[in-house]
């Protein structure tokens, strides 16, 4: 840091002489005057230049050229930075202590400013290029002072109004896509309920028209069914008609009495055949066409005659009071005997048993309705 001392006043430039020495105290063409040492000023030496600093102007040589090399630089850092570095900062003036005359002195000891290193390669050898990049650089510096403001506020302005509007764009863009999403989901929504109401109606549909078809089915099997039925019972009237004129009942007038399965204390088991009771003598006639393979007393069955049929079936008539035919074949109708009361009987009645295969005896009143026989 600089002392603040006083120093003592140096010489002025104008002091110099030819070659650049002091003169001294002394007047100026007194050049004798009195022997004078070498003065070489220090940090410490110098006074702090103090009061109105001006401009230097800038003239040619040296200085004219330490100038272009500073527009030239102020034109470069513009063109890298951009008007924006210049925005909102004054023109930099460019000032010397006043030195008077020295400057001028000084200009031609100065090196030329093609000759520094880096700088060369950016100036112009030719007078017409130096004072255009002056131009150019004093044309710069005012433009830059000059929009420097405009160019400021507008930036401002500009950058408010696109923060604004950047921001405005997104809040509707936002809102376009919620709404796009309200939509897209509302949409689905309206689809997926279609859907289901479209499969439920099918679901329905499929159901009843399965139902349908299945009451048609039923339909169609029940009147099948009673196709058939009334088919059947048409067959059996016709086969019963037809058996009606082969089968005949075994007596004309009777009265059912003890029935197949009753039991009774006259009899060892349980009753084995079908009771027709009649008065005595009346005639008993073959139910169906056969031969006559037994005939004679019984036992306690009385007078009994056996008549097998074509299909091995046997045909007992019991209690007869007589008998008519004893063997050979017979036609269906033909009086075989008569009813009687002979055997272990409480009274005249016709004992008919029925024996499929000459077997076991079955119930004779279903044999005789399945063969046409009303009784």
């Amino acid at each position: 840091m600089a002392s603040n001392r006083p120093a003592p006043e140096g010489p002025s430039a104008y002091d110099l002489d030819d070659r650049g020495a002091f003169q001294g105290p002394g007047d100026a063409d007194n050049m004798n005057d009195g022997p004078w040492e070498e003065w070489n000023p220090t940090e410490d030496s110098i006074r702090s230049v103090r009061g109105k600093h001006r401009v230097a102007k800038q003239r040619g040589g040296g200085l004219a050229r330490s100038s272009t090399v500073l527009g030239v630089g102020v034109i470069a850092a513009v063109g890298a930075g951009g008007m924006a570095t210049a925005e909102g900062r004054p023109a930099v003036p460019i000032s010397m202590p006043d030195v008077g005359g020295m400057a001028d002195d000084l200009a031609d000891k100065l090196p030329d400013a093609e000759s520094l290193p880096g700088v060369g390669d950016l100036i112009s050898d030719s007078d017409s290029g130096t004072d255009s990049a002056a131009a150019a650089a004093s044309a710069t510096d005012g433009a830059v002072q000059d929009i420097s403001g405009p160019l400021t506020q507008a930036s401002r302005t500009d950058s408010g109004t696109g923060a604004g509007e950047a921001l405005r764009s997104r809040i509707l863009q936002q809102a376009d896509a919620q709404q796009d999403a309200a939509e897209h989901e509302a949409r689905e929504a309206a689809e997926h309920a279609a859907f289901q109401k479209a499969e439920t109606e099918a679901a329905t549909h499929q159901k009843s028209a399965e139902k349908a078809a299945a009451a048609k089915k039923a339909a169609e099997m029940e009147a099948k069914r009673e196709a058939e039925e009334a088919a059947r019972r048409k067959a059996e009237a016709a086969r019963l008609a037809k058996l009606a004129k082969n089968f005949i009942a075994p007596v004309s007038s009777y009265t059912l009495t003890a029935s197949f399965g009753q039991a009774g204390d006259r009899w060892a088991a349980d009753h084995t055949g079908q009771d027709f009771a009649a008065p005595t003598g009346t005639p008993v006639k073959a139910v169906h066409s056969g031969t006559i393979t037994q005939a004679g007393w019984a036992g306690s069955y009385g007078y009994r005659i056996v008549l097998t049929l074509d299909d091995g079936t046997e045909l007992w008539f019991c209690h007869l009071s007589s008998m008519v035919k004893t063997s050979g074949k017979i036609n269906t109708g033909d009086v075989i005997g008569r009813v009687g009361a002979t055997g272990n009987v409480t009274g005249p009645h016709l004992h008919l048993e029925v024996r499929p295969d000459a077997g076991d005896p079955v119930d004779p009143m279903p044999w005789l309705r399945d063969h046409g026989i009303n009784v």
